[in-house]
Parts: structure tokens; sequence; C-alpha cells
């Protein structure tokens, strides 16, 4: 029996299991002091009256015979799977019913894709990076790329003529950088994809706090159906990071060597996968109703304010940020050129502020530095404050 030694090119250590031993380590030695965490992207309100109650119904059916469910259909059932059909027709973008596959969420699916491609694929990744991509392909000994975001190109790196590539990751708005693609940036990619023969695989996990004229979805781009799979979540859109439900857009004219996409995407999920609950999805259907709708941009306001607090600071201050604004990360310059950690110790120690280094999600990331949105919204105030009275000379 022969062990996949990919795996030992995976780093042990993961980026967020070190900050919770910095932090461990100073609240243990610091008692007194009130640590403010605005580091890893999960949510902190709690999931809306609608969803909940839609999830009440479902348990209840789910105690009677006449309305008990088994086993569902793999892909979903149709009644959600018709409801994100209807939210996509509201942004401009038709789909089938059978083209959206639902899931426990869009990381499993970001990952469990790549069954449908050979390991000798050449991936291009956007560095710095959501470390899925990279773990994922590194776990399968792919060729991964490295495509440069940065300063200068506001992180939205454009397509390479010279850069060959079989599988194209694009997160927009982005994790971590809050940056977010124009309509004629992203037809650059699409256009480059269906030149060189690549399919996109497009995250838009935060396309709901997009509020500019900006694209929300890959296939509002011309000819995108034809080179792009798109991954969505509800977890940020709806509070459900620990309730896991996601869905995965796989177009029928997907077509690569002689072989569909979509056909074989769903062999794989009812080979693999035996679905997501019912209650779970009952919940998630709620999302679409006019009062579910109502109730998330209450919450999804909330965190766009904490956002706006942020970015302003940073503004008054006179720090270099992406993000803010269209996404609920911001991601900054750190000052006098500090190194991520040495700003992400620095921050902790003076301001009792934890954040994410940007070091750690790739090279092109160092020297600068994530905060998220979702924290609760005086604690945001209370953060900023104290960052802003940090002298950085």
């Amino acid at each position: 029996m022969k062990i996949n030694k990919n795996y030992a090119n995976v780093a042990e250590s993961y980026l967020f299991s070190d900050i919770a031993k910095r932090v461990e380590n100073f609240t243990k030695n610091n008692p007194d002091k009130k640590v403010i965490k605005m580091g890893i992207g999960d949510v902190t309100l709690p999931l809306c009256d609608a969803v909940i109650k839609k999830m009440h119904s479902a348990v209840d059916e789910m105690s009677k015979k006449e309305t008990f469910k088994g086993y569902g259909p793999e892909q979903g059932y149709a009644f959600l799977r018709n409801s994100i059909k209807d939210y996509y027709k509201s942004h401009n973008v038709e789909l089938d019913e059978n083209e959206i596959f639902v899931s426990d969420g869009a990381k499993s699916d970001l990952g469990n894709i790549l069954d449908l491609f050979d390991k000798d694929n050449v991936c291009l990744v956007p560095d710095p990076v959501y470390p899925v991509y990279v773990d994922t392909n590194v776990m399968t000994g792919r060729k991964i790329v490295f495509m440069n975001a940065n300063e200068d190109n506001g992180f939205l790196p454009l397509p390479d003529k010279n850069v060959k590539c079989d599988i194209i990751y694009i997160c927009s708005p982005n994790n971590p950088t809050g940056a977010v693609y124009n309509y004629e940036q992203l037809k650059m990619w699409v256009d480059y994809a269906l030149e060189v023969g690549a399919v996109i695989l497009f995250d838009s996990a935060y396309e709901a706090f997009v509020e500019d004229d900006l694209p929300r979805s890959i296939f509002e781009i011309d000819g995108a159906k034809k080179c792009a799979v798109e991954f969505c979540s509800f977890s940020k859109t709806a509070g459900f990071t620990g309730t896991r439900c996601g869905y995965t857009v796989v177009p029928k004219t997907l077509e690569f060597d002689g072989m569909n996409l979509n056909k074989m995407w769903l062999r794989r999920q009812t080979t693999k996968f035996n679905g997501v609950p019912y209650i779970v999805q009952a919940g998630a259907s709620a999302v679409f109703t006019k009062e579910g709708q109502a109730q998330i941009k209450e919450a999804l306001s909330y965190y766009k304010e904490n956002a706006r607090v942020m970015a302003k600071t940073l503004e008054d201050m006179g720090i270099w940020f992406t993000g803010g604004k269209n996404s609920p990360y911001i991601w900054l310059k750190c000052p006098n050129n500090m190194k991520s950690w040495d700003f992400f110790d620095l921050l902790l120690e003076k301001a009792n502020v934890v954040g994410t280094p940007g070091a750690g999600f790739g090279k092109n990331g160092e020297g600068f530095f994530r905060l998220t949105a979702f924290g609760d919204k005086e604690n945001t105030k209370t953060a900023m404050e104290r960052i802003k009275s940090i002298s950085f000379s």
C-alpha cells in the first residue's frame, strides 16, 4: 500500500492555528486585556427569523410520517435550486435548474471539483490567495503557477498571454484582498480562458456585498458559460457558516476533451455525496423570500457599516488599503514597511486587536494585513479607535 506523499508538501502549520497560539499566549499573560478579534472571516449575527421559522417548520415535517424526508436528490431539492435560479435571473443571468448543484459550502466544492480534472493540468492561482485553492492542488500533485496580485495592479491581476494554464482560480470580491473585478477585466479573463482552452473556477462567495456597478457572477460576462464554473455560499450572505449550505453552477455548455462537465459533476455528486440535509435546504430557501431578503439585507448592512468605519479610520490615518466597499474585507499596507507578523504583534500588544498577517496568504501578502468586517459593531468601533491611537512613527 502506498501513501499519497503529496500531503508531505502541504505545510503542517495552518495560518489561523499560528494566530490562535499567539493570542492564547497574550491573553494568558495579560488576563486584564480585552482582545478584539478581526482576523477570521466568520459571521457574528444569528440566522434571520425567516430562516429559523422555515427550519423549525422543516423539523416538524420530519416528525410526521406523511411529510418525513429520507434521502433527497444529491444535487439539491428543486424548491431550492429554482429559488437560486430566480435569484440569478434577478441579476440578468439565465440558468437551467439542472445547472445548479446544492452543496454543504463553497469550500467543499472548490476542492471536490478537482475530481473532474487530470492531475497533469496546470493551475493558475493569484498570490495572495485563499489557501484552499493552493492546498487542494498540492494534495493532488498538480503544478501551480502564481500570478502576481500587488499594489501596482490593485491586487487585480490580468491575463498574461505568455502564461499557459488549464485551470484558473478567480475570487471576486476577493478573499483576502477585498478587491473586485469590473466587467471589462472579467471579460479579459473569459476571453483568455476561451483562447487557451482553460476552465475558470470562479468563487463568488462574497457577491452579496457588491453595491456598485460591478459583476456579481462570472455568468454576467458573455462567453463565460463555455469556460467557467461558479461557486457560491450562504455563509456570508445569510450567516450559514455553522449551518453549511452553498451551491455550484456548472453550465451544460461546458465541454472539454469530448466530455461534458455538467454530466461529470452530476455523476461525481451522485456517487460521492448524499446531499445537504432537508432542514438546512428548507432554511436556505427562505433566504430568497421577500421577508428573507429584507432580513439578510439588514445583516449585510450591519457588516457594511463596520467596513465603512474601518475604511474611514484608515483613510484618516493615511494608510493604503483595498476593500472596505463591495467587500467585507480590508487589505491594508502595513505602516513604515513593517512585516506582516511584526504588524500583527504590534496590534495585539498595543491595541489588543487581532487581524490576519498578509504573509499567510502568499509571498505577495508580505507587508500587508487583513481585517474583517464580520465582528460586533461596538467592538469594531473600539478596535479602530485603538488602532488610530497607535503611533507608527
